[in-house]
């Protein structure tokens, strides 16, 4: 025998059980990063309501359970407000519809021209009157956006008209006529919209929506004047943020991933500006220098452009100054109709630090509701079972339904009694006594 046949080499030991040992950890990371970036093990609750008890209030909670209800958002990725505000802003909605209106022009005193679109309503409000919703949308945005459009024809099904106002420049076919677009607290648009609508349905009650920085827009009108708040039902605002000055140091944390949405709403903001630098720093506009355009080309914030840009149209001086002076913070105690407030807790874009606001002011005025969500997102708010989202939102159906609650009780409320405000109730038991 070959003595080399004989001799016995050591083999490597196979080494399957560690391989398996490490896909399966490996599979097990990846399910636990998925499980904690979707967030999926949260409780899903109702909202956490700030309110006074009034007579209005526990009428609302009665004919708008929804607001008392458990919102359930899709299970399987409803639960990341990154993925619901993600979703919002590509998406907008599931199978979106596209409602029928008219584009109405309104000149304004400095050249600007005003745009808003129309919708009738599509069958008679259960309450029998005339009501309109005055809509402004968020950031950027204007009737054609997905959220918009099946929100006005959710409202034109319940009976409403719809007036919504397309932000100064953010129309991509509308071109500007003076050397100024929308900002983030200005309201003479939508004041020339308001302002319209009454005049040509002189019957018609009013019902204020506002998304986002449309939510400070309208709240800052109604706060400015009180002559604003006249034919008006109600007032609610969808995931704004209040004070711009108090969101500022918030935006630029990487907390939430918030600053590199900050980036994103930028060169969203960049691309409306420069898609209108021939009417904004042509030779006709005396309040932009060259220096302003190159400054933009460079910014990579909101607040960036906010001071090299946007500020100059209406000639704030500072930063500071203009969103001290566009934010609705320091105009919403003054507003006396019906106010909710609604604000999602994993919103990336409002910081909790904000939410005192709103907390705040539900706690010391008897008109306001303030509603926080634990999901939702920034104007996501779907629902749905595992996977699909339905195309309404759980947001479409509280502000129509907290409307429908409202031209209710104005319609059904007894004598004497206005609004649940407390000094109408003394008034009332004056009169009795």
């Amino acid at each position: 025998m070959n003595n080399h046949e004989s001799e016995v080499y050591p083999v490597a030991p196979e080494m399957p059980a560690m391989f398996d040992g490490m896909k399966l950890a490996a599979v097990a990371t990846v399910l636990y990063i998925i499980v904690r970036c979707l967030n999926l093990k949260s409780p899903t609750a109702p909202p956490d309501l700030t309110y006074q008890d009034t007579a209005l209030n526990h009428f609302l909670f009665k004919s708008c359970p929804i607001l008392t209800k458990e919102y359930i958002p899709p299970l399987l990725w409803g639960k990341s407000g990154h993925l619901q505000t993600a979703l919002y802003g590509k998406l907008g909605r599931v199978s979106s519809p596209h409602p029928f209106g008219l584009r109405k022009y309104l000149p304004m005193q400095d050249g600007a021209t005003a745009t808003f679109d129309l919708f009738e309503p599509l069958a008679d409000h259960q309450s029998g009157e005339d009501v309109t919703m005055v809509i402004c949308p968020g950031i950027g945005n204007h009737s054609e956006k997905h959220y918009i459009r099946t929100f006005v024809d959710h409202s034109q099904k319940q009976g409403y008209r719809c007036a919504v106002l397309n932000h100064l420049g953010a129309l991509p076919n509308i071109e500007l006529t003076s050397p100024r677009m929308f900002t983030y607290g200005c309201t003479w648009e939508f004041a020339a919209m308001v302002g319209f609508i009454k005049k040509t349905y002189p019957q018609t009650k009013l019902i204020v929506v506002g998304f986002s920085l449309g939510g400070n827009i309208v709240c800052k009108f109604l706060g400015e004047n009180r002559t604003n708040q006249e034919r008006v039902l109600c007032c609610v605002s969808v995931c704004q943020g209040y004070s711009a000055l108090r969101a500022q140091e918030t935006f630029l944390q990487w907390d939430q991933c918030r600053r590199f949405y900050n980036f994103l709403m930028a060169d969203n903001m960049k691309k409306i500006i420069l898609s209108h630098r021939s009417v904004l720093f042509g030779v006709g506009s005396t309040k932009m220098v060259d220096a302003d355009l190159s400054r933009l080309y460079t910014a990579t914030s909101l607040m960036q452009i906010d001071d090299n840009i946007m500020r100059k149209f209406h000639g704030h001086n500072s930063l500071k100054e203009y969103y001290e002076k566009e934010s609705c913070v320091h105009y919403i105690h003054n507003i006396n109709v019906p106010l909710l407030l609604v604000n999602s807790g994993d919103d990336p874009l409002v910081h909790n630090s904000l939410l005192t606001i709103p907390r705040t002011l539900a706690e010391k005025k008897e008109n306001v509701i303030f509603a926080l969500t634990l999901h939702g997102g920034h104007l996501g708010f779907f629902e749905g079972a595992v996977l699909f989202p339905q195309p309404l939102t759980w947001m479409d159906k509280v502000i129509v339904g907290y409307a429908n609650a409202i031209c209710q009780w104005e319609k059904q409320k007894p004598p004497c009694q206005s609004q649940g405000t407390h000094s109408s109730e003394t008034k009332c038991q004056d009169s009795k006594s």
